[in-house]
């Protein structure tokens, strides 16, 4: 077992494992660590405890120190100061006519460092940029390239769910996300409707992804012939999956079809569940939204 205490460095950040040492800290307070990036000042998100050593990314830093109230005020300023470094790089990015949008600036605790991310369609000859940017700020200069989710993770706003978005308000890592996701959920495949503010696929689509699956393996599939509590066949037409409810196109004497909702335990059906399936012009006109870049070192 490994003594431990979580850091995060931004908001709806990766939690990182540091060794605690002697040091008394609980959630809430601030510490002062050593970094590949260098030193940094994050939050305590995990006070001490003990986890197995497999979940311990070797070799595991010290914390620094506990952040004092003059730390405090470092970290303050360099908020002011990362405002200001933005505006710098954007009249330096129009100077340069380069194809890039800038999205945010990071300067390290000490200001060893300052880390402007942007986007961009493809890759940027951002030398020049850089060697201006170090004559302006007398620093290590570092330019990071991110994909769209990442960007909307830093800027964050709101979802069609009418709630602040996830990724920015508390989902430190992006989970794999997939339009098969969509299809088991009985979504509709409409890229408007199912694509967040990042353009990408929704991440929440992930969350209840393991419900549905489970859920699934106990109701027909659409297509299937069913047996109804009267006796007849009918083939599943439509299914609700939260609610158990089928509808079953069946036919009556006249050979006139009708629709019927029942309950899955009212009809008789082979147990079985096919792998969801996807059309080939589905899988064409969502390619796009599968996947997004993630952002290193987040």
């Amino acid at each position: 077992m490994v003594n431990i205490v979580g850091i995060r460095f931004r908001r709806a950040g990766k939690v990182y494992y540091f060794n605690p040492k002697n040091i008394d800290l609980k959630v809430g307070d601030h510490a002062i660590v050593e970094t590949a990036r260098g030193v940094e000042y994050g939050d305590v998100v995990l006070g001490p405890r003990e986890i197995e050593e497999s979940q311990v990314v070797q070799p595991l830093k010290d914390i620094i120190r506990k952040a004092t109230p003059k730390d405090d005020e470092i970290d303050a300023a360099n908020r002011i100061k990362e405002e200001e470094a933005k505006g710098i790089c954007l009249e330096k990015i129009t100077k340069h006519d380069l194809g890039m949008k800038l999205i945010d600036a990071e300067y390290t605790f000490d200001n060893a460092k300052v880390l402007f991310y942007f986007t961009a369609d493809g890759r940027i000859d951002f030398r020049e940029l850089v060697k201006d940017l170090a004559s302006v700020f007398h620093t290590r200069i570092e330019l990071r390239q991110i994909g769209a989710r990442d960007e909307t993770k830093i800027r964050g706003g709101i979802g069609v769910c009418g709630r602040a978005l996830c990724c920015n308000t508390y989902l430190s890592e992006f989970k794999p996300v997939s339009i098969r996701m969509a299809k088991e959920q009985n979504l509709s495949l409409n890229p408007s409707k199912i694509s967040g503010v990042c353009g990408r696929l929704m991440c929440c689509l992930a969350n209840e992804e393991e419900t549905y699956v489970e859920l699934n393996t106990y109701l027909p599939n659409v297509g299937d012939k069913v047996k109804t509590p009267d006796g007849t066949f009918g083939e599943v037409g439509a299914v609700s999956v939260l609610r158990g409810l089928i509808r079953v196109i069946v036919e009556d004497k006249k050979g006139e079809k009708e629709i019927k909702t029942y309950h899955v335990s009212e009809l008789e059906f082979k147990a079985r569940r096919k792998k969801v399936k996807l059309t080939k012009e589905e899988i064409q006109e969502l390619k796009e939204l599968e996947e997004a870049p993630k952002l290193e070192n987040d």
